[in-house]
């Protein structure tokens, strides 16, 4: 099996269900040999920074925050299409670091079987620095990864998506801690009136809100869309709008793939064992 062949390793552990899933099938497997690591900086809300430390202390997992410094790379602040290429080149550095000074010599993420059909720069990071996607390896979808998650009852097995607050903003316009800010807060906001699947994507002077579509006749409401504009306006945007199409995770992500093909020419078992058995 290939969690008790790594016999050590850390596990980069975001706080979404890939990962999640991976992290509990490392702890069952490998205990305090594994180390579940997650980069701290200003794109990771608080709000998933307690659910990631309620997640390990439940489980009693071996883990620990780095602070990564992406904000630091000109080239990430740009914010160009290939921005996750340069997150995940510091923050899987700063892992291997913690690998070498630990004496662990693999380095794993929760990359699915599905995201290698998506666009994500961030593999290419991966893949230079040699870090392991076994999820991905033994084709795990992310509805196998769900299914197995709801069976041990992971507190993140349905939970929607939710990438860095970076990816709120174009691609194009610069990455800023203002601009992080007034997203965090604002997504507060909106889960503070009550939505679930919440996105507020940052177009300058402009707050294109996203909800689920279930969610959307309630958002419509005027007596609602008054409160939606009094919660959002304080931050900073002159105009507040409704996305029609609701809810889509990675939305700014079309773009950004047709960009990079022009420059290139989510099963039930007995046991953590049986689950991860080919892991």
């Amino acid at each position: 099996m290939w969690l008790r062949q790594a016999q050590r390793l850390i596990v980069a552990l975001s706080g979404g269900v890939d990962s999640g899933y991976l992290a509990f099938l490392a702890h069952q497997e490998l205990g305090t040999q594994a180390l579940m690591v997650t980069g701290d900086s200003p794109s990771l809300a608080r709000l998933e920074r307690e659910a990631i430390t309620q997640f390990v202390t439940r489980y009693g997992m071996r883990h620990v925050f780095v602070e990564t410094h992406e904000l630091d790379h000109p080239a990430y602040r740009a914010n160009p299409v290939e921005r996750c290429y340069f997150c995940k080149q510091e923050l899987f550095g700063q892992l291997w670091s913690l690998a070498r000074q630990e004496g662990i010599g693999v380095v794993c993420d929760g990359t699915n079987a599905d995201d290698m059909n998506d666009f994500r720069p961030g593999q290419r990071a991966a893949a230079e620095q040699s870090v392991s996607s076994p999820l991905a390896q033994f084709g795990f979808t992310k509805t196998d990864i769900r299914e197995r998650a709801q069976h041990w009852e992971l507190p993140m097995a349905d939970k929607p998506a939710s990438p860095c607050l970076a990816s709120r903003i174009p691609h194009g316009q610069p990455v800023t801690i203002g601009k992080l800010t007034a997203i965090e807060r604002g997504e507060q906001a909106l889960r503070a009136l009550g939505f679930r699947e919440v996105r507020l994507r940052h177009h300058a002077d402009v707050a294109r809100i996203e909800v689920g579509a279930a969610e959307l006749s309630r958002a419509l409401n005027p007596a609602m869309a008054a409160r939606l504009v009094a919660a959002l306006k304080p931050l900073g945007f002159r105009f507040i709008t409704l996305d029609l199409e609701g809810f889509r995770s990675g939305s700014l992500n079309p773009a950004a793939a047709s960009h990079a093909a022009a420059c290139h020419t989510e099963r039930h078992t007995e046991s953590p064992s049986a689950l991860s058995r080919t892991l």
